[in-house]
């Protein structure tokens, strides 16, 4: 298991768990990261990623997805 930030673009993973308070979690949710859901990382940019989860792009800064266990 590793954090979103080491993924290989074009690669599709499963993600195994979140990491973070309750409050962290539910943000993450409600973004569409649950556990068992598909990711793809898109493009990265100085640790911030570009991510395609549930048929939508995403943005998301370096704190965030090394949040997002894959």
């Amino acid at each position: 298991m590793m954090p979103i930030t080491f993924a290989d673009k074009g690669t599709e993973y499963t993600i195994q768990k979140l990491s973070g308070n309750a409050e962290m979690k539910k943000h993450l949710a409600d973004l569409g990261f649950v556990a068992g859901g598909k990711v793809k990382v898109i493009s990265e940019i100085d640790g911030n990623l570009i991510v395609n989860v549930k048929e939508s792009r995403i943005a998301i800064g370096r704190d965030l997805a090394n949040r997002i266990m894959i």
